[in-house]
């Protein structure tokens, strides 16, 4: 498969410091940015699912007349929260 280039980035001699000084060990700026732009595309697929999601709850919502009381939400979060922290404390004993 042939590859393609991304577009090169101007920043500041500093910048470009900071950067550098963040590498991974025989880690390349070529690499570095490539796994950024990898992690930011996933980060911005999940951030439209989870937007399209919500519409989606919304909608369905406004058609049942169905909603979740905001406290009982939370209340159930908040439950999931710690038992997720008690499975967590379990794995680290």
């Amino acid at each position: 498969m042939k590859t393609a280039i991304i577009p090169s980035v101007r920043v500041e001699p500093d910048f470009r410091a900071e950067v550098e000084a963040v590498l991974a060990e025989g880690e390349s700026l070529s690499e570095f940015v490539e796994a950024s732009v990898r992690a930011q595309m996933e980060r911005r697929r999940m951030q439209g699912e989870f937007i399209a999601r919500g519409l989606r709850s919304r909608d369905e919502a406004r058609r049942t007349g169905e909603y979740v009381d905001a406290d009982a939400m939370i209340t159930r979060l908040e439950g999931k929260l710690a038992a997720a922290r008690d499975q967590l404390a379990k794995k680290r004993r």
